[in-house]
């Protein structure tokens, strides 16, 4: 497996949600809504990819974000395929996305229920004050 991570702010719509229902985040996103993906993707101020190049640089992984790059920035989606899971492409994409931020700025983002082990295995810090409304689905 040969991994290549790189920004890639003209992520299509298509392979987006393809890895969004391979990731299993499809249940919590809106994927029939193509006028809402294509909102989420262009809106989006940071969006880091994990592309195989052996299977044809094939989407594997993606972190999508929005913020100011100094001194916030929440990852809206974290997503790695179900076939590539386990191999750490989840923690290479938040140190990715980490990298291109201001050394000031903070991450955050809202874990899925089954992924909270992940991101107590990684080291990342549960805060206990984050408020706010759900979008209805």
């Amino acid at each position: 497996m040969n991994l290549v991570y790189s920004t890639e702010p003209g992520l299509s719509r298509e392979d987006f949600v393809t890895l969004l229902k391979s990731s299993g985040l499809a249940e919590r996103r809106p994927v029939d809504d193509d006028a809402c993906i294509d909102g989420m993707l262009a809106n989006a101020d940071l969006i880091v990819t994990a592309r195989d190049a052996a299977a044809g640089h094939r989407l594997v992984g993606v972190s999508r974000c929005i913020g100011d790059f100094t001194y916030c920035c929440y990852c809206s989606d974290l997503a790695v395929d179900h076939d590539y899971q386990g191999q750490g492409i989840g923690t290479a994409l938040i140190s990715a996305s980490r990298a291109e931020l201001g050394p000031k700025c903070s991450f955050f983002l809202i874990s899925a229920p089954d992924a909270v082990p992940f991101y107590e295995t990684i080291g990342m810090p549960r805060l206990d004050r984050v408020y706010g409304w759900l979008a209805p689905t």
